[in-house]
């Protein structure tokens, strides 16, 4: 597969402070298998979906102990200058860019609403293996803020994202084009979400049967916060994980009802 464009989603990674706990609830939901911890990189582990790479878990690094949650990294050409229009565009670079051995260079970042992502310039490591849409794969993801002005204005002027917006009077969503293809989608957090959920990207990850995949999921002590219901894009729910991380699951090949008119935003 080649290298992922700059702005494009390229890889996701949780940190779980019970490591085992979380490989045996995505194994199970997910369908994952996993690498050997890697004990030079912190027990950081591999996910696997039809043995090709998908996402990864690692136990927090020492003072980093909290509610886990998944963090979405996006493909940059050059860490570091992606990172200085991190901050020229009033973001905040939390982590300096990082060579990770051979795999390649990291970096971890938050918007000005207080979404954190992380950035990823490929090494040897290119990121998603996994097609789209693939059982286990990561397939979409979205920023939930209460401060949507935020984001709009940040992410377009970091990776050249071109807009649109739904016409629903009901919700206020909005997709990031790169190119020609969405790469990201963003959605303001009503009052529906209690004030200590902070804001976050919401990564959803493909299932063959989302009902069937939830009753595992909440078998196991997951929680369901919404659906499953249909939608144009696949039969999808959102869920937190036993740990408190939240994701949501998507059968794409389930859809129902008309694709929703979307305008272009300046």
């Amino acid at each position: 597969m080649a290298v992922h464009p700059e702005g494009a989603p390229c890889w996701a990674d949780a940190m779980f402070t019970d490591l085992e706990g979380a490989k045996s609830f995505y194994g199970d939901v997910l369908g994952w298998t996993f690498a050997e911890a890697s004990t030079v990189y912190g027990n950081y582990t591999e996910a696997y979906s039809g043995g090709k790479a998908v996402a990864a878990v690692v136990p927090p690094m020492p003072g980093q102990e909290g509610q886990s949650q998944w963090c979405l990294y996006f493909a940059a050409d050059d860490a570091a200058a992606t990172a200085a229009r991190i901050r020229d565009n009033g973001g905040e670079v939390l982590m300096e860019p990082m060579q990770v051995g051979d795999f390649g260079t990291m970096c971890l970042a938050r918007d000005p609403g207080g979404v954190v992502f992380g950035l990823w310039q490929a090494g040897t490591h290119e990121g998603f293996e996994a097609e789209t849409g693939q059982p286990g794969a990561f397939t979409w993801a979205e920023v939930f803020t209460r401060e949507p002005e935020k984001s709009d204005a940040f992410f377009p002027a970091l990776f050249g994202y071109k807009a649109q917006q739904m016409q629903d009077d009901a919700m206020d969503f909005r997709v990031y084009n790169l190119g020609e293809r969405p790469a990201l989608g963003r959605m303001q957090m009503t009052d529906d979400f209690p004030p200590e959920v902070q804001p976050y990207i919401n990564v959803y990850f493909s299932v063959q049967d989302c009902d069937d995949a939830v009753a595992r999921a909440t078998k196991l002590g997951g929680v369901l916060r919404f659906g499953p219901m249909d939608t144009p894009f696949g039969r999808f729910a959102a869920l937190s994980d036993p740990q408190g991380a939240n994701f949501s699951l998507i059968d794409t090949t389930r859809t129902e009802g008309e694709m929703p008119a979307m305008t272009d935003v300046d």
